[in-house]
């Protein structure tokens, strides 16, 4: 069976955001103003080949956290879709 996961990546809360800032500072440029933060981030869609649900996320957590992720400054989510 094949399972599809929604991976999101974000920068960790304690990590600077420049993207993120930036793109806030030009929403409040624009007339924005009650926007007080953005942070930007990825998102993968994996479709992942398993026997079972559990074996697919495993696959999914392990493949995040090694090669979609940098863990010193990125943080994880996923969600089968």
């Amino acid at each position: 069976m094949i399972y599809k996961f929604e991976v999101k990546i974000l920068y960790k809360d304690n990590v600077n955001d420049p993207q993120g800032l930036t793109i806030s500072e030009s929403a409040n440029r624009i007339g924005f103003e009650n926007v007080k933060s953005i942070r930007s981030g990825k998102i993968f869609i994996l479709e992942i080949e398993s026997d079972n649900e559990k074996n697919a996320k495993n696959v999914t957590e392990e493949i995040s956290d090694k090669l979609l992720s940098n863990p010193i400054i990125e943080k994880f989510s996923f969600n089968i879709i």
